[in-house]
């Protein structure tokens, strides 16, 4: 009987089962950033503690770095603290560090992948949720919390129950307009939040295979908000070819040789999952949240539902979204009224986003009604933007070009909503607050979806908006 790229890669690095019935498994990448990571590395000195294996650690800042203005110190207290805590620990404990200014900063599932660090057949994980994003290159890929990021810190393994695998098969072709995050929007609208739960994601299917990487972490990047552990996606030629050349990655024949190992951990063609969904491409249509998780999601063309046509919980959660949303039921959500639109995140804050939203803006201005903020998920993608003048397309359109950080996707920097506002944003969660203030309201859609938003003042159909062909009515 085969074994599926999870097995494969749970059997290389598990060290020993537990007395309490977990196991120990070996984690070949840790990635650290400034939120989760002082806390931890503050146990260790509490117990005299030090890193184990440095040289698998590797820090940036994300999170609560400001946007607009880095300049040291930090306008914010706490941030400022925070990144202090970090440089200091960094230091002491001999960890490879990409700070603001170093060419290599950035959100920290940007940075991994785009450096060469993420590579197939590893465990990965971060005290971050979308970790998950580092499975598109084959690898299992974990968010962990503060205290296992201590454990991970001290011992370079992780405690952990074994996970089922639900292998997710998209067929087909995809229509104009439908993108990546469009896929994974409606896998969790058909699997709801909770449907992961247990799992580990194998994405496969003709959709997937002809993804690019960067597409397929943007499926893999929300497997969390589908409950599952992770996300993968098993690793063929696209993803070699994303990695030659890479700086972290092996030249010549050492290239060629780790090709051979990754290849290797793809699942085999006899393996065996506990579950599979199919899901038709033909089905998948542009996709927005209108409520408070990512699983209340509706094609551009639907309307919000009506919790008089349901029942118990379900009718209950239903009714408070819409209250919190201030949405009617049975309205149309093509229409709805934003205040601001954000294109940025771990899940799309990549080169190619910029590229192809930049491609439809171009000529284009922004409602007078919108703040819209564009913000690169590196100082990577930041740089081979600028070098092909996407930014000035940016501005000229009248979104503001920031700095690279996690920006509006959790706000736990500057950019925040204010009061009621509602954001078309190309994040990752919806939920109550997510964005800064407690009434704020989010919509989640792809890229191109927000920058239609943005220039309509209203979420609005990109396929109408920039005369897709192949676009519905």
């Amino acid at each position: 009987m085969g074994k599926s790229l999870y097995q494969k890669v749970w059997d290389k690095h598990l060290v020993r089962q537990l007395d309490n019935g977990q196991y120990q498994l070996f984690m070949a990448l840790h990635l650290i950033h400034e939120v989760t990571s002082p806390q931890a590395f503050g146990m260790l000195k509490e117990r005299g503690l030090k890193v184990a294996f440095p040289d698998r650690t590797y820090a940036t800042v994300d999170h609560i770095i400001p946007t607009d203005n880095q300049a040291r110190p930090f306008a914010d207290d706490m941030a400022e603290k925070m990144i202090q805590f970090l440089d200091e620990a960094v230091a002491e404990h001999g960890i490879e560090y990409f700070p603001p200014g170093s060419g290599a900063q950035g959100i920290v599932h940007v940075v991994g992948p785009e450096l060469g660090l993420t590579q197939p057949g590893m465990t990965i994980c971060c005290g971050d949720s979308h970790t998950a994003t580092h499975g598109a290159f084959g690898c299992i890929a974990l968010g962990i919390g503060t205290s296992q990021v201590r454990d991970v810190l001290a011992t370079q393994t992780l405690a952990m129950d074994p996970l089922k695998v639900r292998r997710i098969r998209v067929e087909g072709m995809l229509s104009p307009g439908v993108t990546a995050k469009d896929v994974i929007l409606h896998i969790i609208r058909v699997s709801g939040v909770k449907g992961g739960v247990g799992y580990a994601y194998e994405y496969a299917g003709s959709v997937i295979e002809n993804m690019t990487m960067e597409e397929r972490m943007t499926v893999c990047n929300m497997s969390i908000e589908g409950g599952a552990r992770c996300g993968y996606v098993n690793p063929d030629e696209t993803t070699f070819e994303y990695l030659r050349g890479r700086e972290r990655v092996p030249t010549g024949d050492e290239f060629d040789a780790a090709v051979a190992i990754w290849r290797d951990f793809a699942s085999d063609a006899d393996a065996v999952f506990d579950d599979e969904l199919v899901i038709d491409a033909d089905d998948i249509m542009p996709t927005v949240t209108w409520g408070i998780t990512p699983g209340q999601a509706i094609s551009i063309d639907e309307s919000v539902p009506n919790p008089d046509q349901m029942q118990g919980l379900e009718k209950h959660h239903v009714t408070d979204a819409l209250q919190y949303m201030h949405l009617e039921a049975d309205m149309p959500i093509k229409g709805t009224r934003i205040d601001v639109a954000f294109i940025g995140s771990c899940t799309n804050g990549r080169l190619s986003d910029f590229e192809l939203v930049a491609g439809y803006i171009k000529g284009r201005e922004v409602a007078p009604s919108v703040r819209a903020i564009a913000v690169p998920g590196s100082e990577k993608v930041d740089s081979a933007a600028r070098a092909k003048n996407l930014h000035t397309i940016f501005e000229e359109a009248g979104f503001e070009w920031r700095k690279p950080g996690c920006s509006m996707c959790l706000a736990m920097n500057p950019d925040k909503l204010i009061g009621d506002q509602i954001c078309a944003s190309s994040s990752n969660r919806n939920f109550i607050g997510r964005q800064g203030s407690p009434t704020g309201r989010t919509i989640l859609m792809s890229p191109i979806m927000v920058a239609a938003a943005a220039i309509e003042g209203k979420v609005a159909d990109a396929r109408e908006v920039f005369h897709l062909s192949g676009q519905t009515s």
